[in-house]
């Protein structure tokens, strides 16, 4: 029992809190993109790559019965002079401002996802804004 009181133990919560301070600065570090559940790759793949493509440039399988071409996506930055407008990113994403090809603002292509109407989930809903965000951001080419 000393033994395990005396080395195991501290060792556990040592090792404990490490991983802690480690998700801590994983999730403060900018332009970081979350694994998981709410990954910005898988929301992408979901909401964006249909017409965006899987590699952002536009060339989606459903961008030949679209009758504007979809954006490349990795091409932002470099068309706002270097800057990511991320403020802006998250608004097209959220419905905010208003892009004529995603639809009205009641009802974009993705549908609700961004703006859950039932659980009202805000916390939610900025993980998910912000991940997809930060994935967009993470695709632009210099």
């Amino acid at each position: 029992m000393p033994l395990l009181t005396r080395f195991v133990l501290p060792a556990a919560l040592l090792a404990s809190g490490l991983i802690a301070v480690a998700q801590d600065r994983e999730h403060a570090s900018p332009g970081r993109v979350s694994q998981g559940e709410y990954s910005g790759v898988e929301m992408y793949r979901t909401h964006c790559a249909t017409c965006h493509g899987t590699d952002g440039k536009g060339l989606g399988p459903a961008a030949p019965a679209l009758k504007t071409a979809p954006s490349d996506l990795t091409q932002i930055s470099k068309n706002n002079g270097g800057q990511f407008p991320g403020f802006r990113i998250t608004h097209i994403v959220d419905g905010s401002d208003v892009i004529a090809v995603h639809g009205s603002r009641e009802m974009p292509v993705w549908g609700n996802y961004f703006r859950d109407n039932n659980s009202r989930d805000e916390a939610l809903l900025k993980l998910r804004e912000h991940n997809l965000t930060e994935y967009i951001r993470s695709i632009q080419q210099k």
